[in-house]
């Protein structure tokens, strides 16, 4: 896992793709770039209104958009997404952890990119119990619901704070 200092791209798969609420909140007029990429090896799974990403297993796809902050916000973007995603470096609570991660771009190329996982044992819950998003793109399964359980139902975890 690579952590700071590290000047990445961010993957967003959820409330932080470009028309959502949290890109409003915490990106918009603050990018340089942004397109559709997916990373591998990441499976999406059912939140309180947004979607955890959780690693594994190596098939699984998720779906997104890679988007760079611009230079010149690249660490007041980092810090509103790290407080946004509840996440501190290094911290024992962390219910998500941002960790370096390969996402292929449209035109095939690819880039390093923060992206926000699943902590664990939250990872572990959701792969035991969580509701799984087929195809791993959380947009198309909220606008279909198609998101369908793995096992049996448990309780939620907590939402990460906002």
């Amino acid at each position: 896992m690579t952590t700071e200092p590290e000047r990445l791209p961010f993957f967003v798969y959820g409330t932080l793709r470009p028309g959502r609420a949290n890109y409003a909140r915490c990106l918009r007029g603050r990018t340089a770039a942004e397109e559709s990429a997916l990373v591998r090896g990441v499976s999406l799974y059912e939140g309180p209104g947004y979607p955890y990403a959780v690693p594994g297993p190596a098939e699984a796809v998720v779906l997104g958009d890679l988007v760079t902050p611009r230079e010149d916000v690249h660490d007041a973007v980092r810090a509103a997404l790290d407080r946004l995603e509840g996440y501190a470096p290094g911290g024992p609570g962390n219910l998500y952890e941002r960790v370096a991660w390969q996402a292929e771009c449209a035109d095939g190329r690819t880039v390093r990119a923060w992206v926000y996982v699943a902590a664990e044992p939250l990872a572990a819950r959701l792969r035991a119990s969580g509701t799984r998003i087929p195809g791993g793109d959380w947009l198309r399964s909220r606008a279909a619901g198609t998101a369908h359980r793995t096992a049996a139902p448990a309780a939620r975890p907590a939402p990460p704070p906002r």
